[in-house]
């Protein structure tokens, strides 16, 4: 598998910070629209900085779509404020979940766990007009289009190891002496799932069979908060953290399903990978601590089509 690294140019981006459908059984859903197709992640609005930014996010055009690829809050009230001001400015917003968006925590008055929390997410989403992983693909007939807009929810399965790693157990050991754990072992609840990693495998088959039943001549848009391959995790500069980054099972799939282009975040390392000719465009906001050391504007939703002209070496940053 051949890889390079490239960073979008500011001019890449798809928007300046001036800024009850059923689940579907496969068949995308197409309608006629203009404009561009856009993608943001790792809004975290808890902080109010980053609040801010997602304040002033409006479209170029009123026949923008909006990909928000996870990680909007850990709050239900947080998550329902940004994804009612998102949708009401652009032309469509599709949301996948992250696992910040999974945590119970303690102080957030909405207790449910797992499964149930999120499918509550997905009836506020329906509530909202905002398209889920659990509705129809969309079409995107605009600029660089026609393509179908598959949103994922896929979690991870504790197979991206360090090598020498041979089991879950003896990379969690590794990761523990090295100090990093994912707060997702204390407040993401798999229920009623007796493990993280089953659902995880549930999710991939489920997703599996509605991706290979769609039209063999229409590209994709892959959507999935985090990467659907490895690669993306070399930089990280805790790389035990990876534990916490996808699963090997969809290692294929940018290619077996005719992508276009691969959106995730997770990472908070924006860049663009293209992987065995594939674009992976991670389009993270991150962490106050984490944009404001970045030397362009924060928040501005990265073009996804038309493709954008990529140039120059790769970034590097820290994990989610």
């Amino acid at each position: 598998m051949t890889y390079e690294i490239r960073t979008l140019p500011p001019g890449a981006a798809g928007s300046t910070p001036t800024t009850a459908p059923t689940p579907a059984p496969g068949s995308p859903q197409g309608s006629g629209h203009r404009g561009t197709l856009v993608a943001v992640s790792d809004l975290h609005v808890r902080y109010q900085e980053n609040r801010d930014i997602v304040e002033g996010l409006r479209p170029e055009s009123d026949d923008d779509w909006l990909l928000v690829a996870g990680d909007v809050g850990e709050y239900v009230s947080d998550i329902r404020w940004a994804l009612t001001l998102l949708s009401s400015r652009f032309a469509k917003v599709i949301w996948v979940p992250g696992n910040h968006e999974l945590w119970t925590p303690e102080q957030d008055p909405v207790q449910l766990r797992g499964v149930a929390r999120y499918e509550h997410l997905v009836e506020i989403c329906r509530e909202l007009g905002v398209l889920t992983p659990e509705d129809p693909y969309p079409v995107w007939e605009g600029a660089g289009g026609p393509a179908v807009i598959a949103p994922l929810f896929l979690l991870y399965d504790y197979t991206f190891r360090q090598p020498g790693t041979t089991s879950k157990e003896a990379a969690l050991a590794q990761a523990v002496e090295a100090g990093v754990v994912c707060t997702d072992e204390h407040f993401l609840h798999p229920d009623p799932y007796p493990t993280r990693e089953a659902w995880c495998q549930a999710r991939v088959a489920a997703t599996e069979a509605r991706l290979a039943a769609l039209p063999p001549e229409m590209p994709t848009v892959l959507v999935n908060h985090w990467p659907v391959v490895r690669e993306p995790t070399a930089p990280l500069w805790y790389p035990d953290f990876a534990l916490w980054c996808g699963t090997e099972a969809t290692a294929d799939w940018p290619r077996r399903f005719r992508a276009a282009t691969v959106v995730y975040g997770h990472l908070h390392i924006p860049r663009l990978l293209v992987c065995d000719g594939v674009p992976h465009q991670e389009v993270s906001l991150g962490y106050p601590r984490e944009w404001q050391r970045r030397s362009r504007a924060p928040g501005r939703p990265v073009r996804i089509l038309p493709a954008p002209a990529p140039v120059a070496a790769g970034t590097t940053g820290t994990p989610a």
